[in-house]
């Protein structure tokens, strides 16, 4: 019996989207139009995303070509179990920064 990975896909997509809406929203709560460019702060380049790792919520800026990967998609998905994404503190990854730090460096 072959097992349809339809659901599955458009679950992914639909998390991503949701993602996406939500980082390029955060920006446009935190100040008036001088410090944003589309709604993220200045220091985010087009193409990239803020997230928040580890105890202390350190900040880093990543690609958001990393939302269709695997690796980073199972740090999303507990993201959303842990934290969900509807809170303004921005995308929070439920991982140790130092765990965080290698596998961002093996995806670049």
């Amino acid at each position: 019996m072959a097992i349809s990975r339809k659901p599955n896909r458009l679950a992914q997509t639909a998390v991503i989207k949701k993602i996406l809406k939500r980082c390029s929203s955060l920006g446009k709560k935190q100040g008036n139009g001088e410090q944003q460019q589309q709604g993220l702060p200045l220091d985010v380049p087009k193409g990239h995303f803020v997230v928040y790792v580890g105890q202390n919520r350190s900040r880093y800026i990543v690609p958001i070509s990393f939302l269709t990967l695997p690796q980073f998609q199972s740090l999303l998905h507990q993201a959303e179990e842990e934290f969900g994404f509807g809170h303004d503190m921005g995308l929070i990854i439920p991982c140790e920064e130092v765990v965080f730090q290698s596998l961002i460096s093996m995806l670049r």
